[in-house]
């Protein structure tokens, strides 16, 4: 048996207890399964006819419903009552509430008003048994349908918890690769155009560009296998310490780069870490792309104990403004660590990138 199953299974029990020193007053108790010789075996047939069908109260709450309410109507048409006859309903009545929706409990209401209202014209218990019952009807009722609510908003709280997980993973997948792609292809490019320029050094410059694709490749498996469950990472993240070799890089595909660092830094961050190798990635692919011939770039970081201060300068003019992707998608990276990065022209000529971000999110 299940564990929902073993619950509802448990309820019934409980349910069929409850009443059960009712059930058994004797003359002390009214309608109870009594006769002339003493408690009656068919009458306790119905008793637990009613309460066992609440054993599939979760997954046929309408179903035992009115199996339950037949067997009551049945007990009290041949003249076997008790409390049980109200109880075992409401419990079947509440899993109505609680598991359907609203619309559905109108006709299990309505039965349930009219047996009473009939038992009462018939058998006439007093005003006040009817007002309780009335009132634990409503209770019930109430208590299903504030039950069924919480269950629906937390599950459109996880639903929209899952929606906006994927939504920021395919997000940051997407500026992972564009990050490879962009940057790479502009490398192989300028590479390429390189070799064309110049036929003497030409085979130097095709297995440079032979190797950043391989590289490309190795990057753009890792995301793959990120997408695939269970899969990890093929390549670590690149970082601070990968620096050099991406301005080496971009070096060999024609673009004169300077680096220069001030400080060590002292905190281990794998994510500013790799949003600054990100950020001067993008703009020195920018720089690649744009700024035309005979520009030199420079790439300056500063840590201290409280930041990382990078900024990447090119005395081109040529940067299509900063309504890129690329641009757009590293501020929001270094948003996300409490960081701010700015691009713009640099008076007298040029293009500067100057990003901030804090050690301590």
């Amino acid at each position: 048996m299940d564990r929902p199953r073993f619950a509802d299974a448990g309820l019934a029990v409980l349910a069929a207890a409850l009443v059960l020193p009712v059930t058994l007053g004797g003359d002390e108790a009214p309608g109870v399964l009594e006769d002339s010789t003493g408690i009656a075996d068919v009458g306790w047939l119905f008793f637990l006819a009613v309460h066992l069908p609440l054993v599939w109260r979760r997954r046929a709450p309408l179903t035992v419903f009115w199996v339950v309410a037949a067997f009551a109507m049945l007990s009290t048409q041949i003249g076997f009552t008790g409390v049980f006859l109200i109880t075992a309903p409401l419990f079947a009545l509440y899993a109505v509430a609680r598991h359907r929706s609203p619309h559905h409990l109108w006709a299990p209401v309505v039965v349930f008003v009219l047996a009473l209202g009939w038992t009462w014209v018939y058998s006439g218990p007093p005003g006040e048994v009817l007002i309780g019952i009335l009132s634990v009807l409503t209770a019930t009722v109430v208590l299903g349908l504030s039950q069924r609510l919480h269950q629906d908003y937390r599950r459109q709280q996880l639903e929209h918890q899952a929606r906006t997980a994927a939504t920021a993973e395919r997000v940051r997948i997407a500026r992972e690769v564009h990050d490879i792609v962009a940057h790479n292809l502009a490398v192989m490019v300028a590479l390429a155009d390189g070799a064309a320029a110049d036929p003497a050094n030409a085979p130097d410059l095709l297995a440079k560009t032979s190797a950043t694709g391989r590289a490309a490749l190795t990057d753009m498996r890792r995301l793959v296998g990120l997408l695939r469950e269970g899969e990890q990472p093929l390549a670590p993240q690149p970082g601070l310490a990968d620096l050099p070799d991406l301005v080496d890089q971009v070096r060999a595909a024609g673009l004169p780069v300077e680096f220069h660092q001030e400080g060590l830094p002292d905190k281990d961050n794998p994510g500013i870490g790799l949003i600054v190798y990100r950020i001067t990635q993008e703009a020195l692919t920018n720089t690649l792309r744009h700024a035309g011939s005979g520009v030199l770039a420079q790439v300056r970081l500063r840590h201290s104990d409280s930041e990382v201060d990078l900024e990447i300068t090119d005395t081109g003019s040529g940067h299509p403004g900063d309504g890129g992707h690329g641009l757009a998608g590293i501020a929001e990276r270094a948003a996300a660590y409490g960081g701010t990065v700015s691009a713009g022209p640099v008076a007298g000529g040029g293009w500067r990138v100057h990003a901030r971000l804090p050690w301590e999110v």
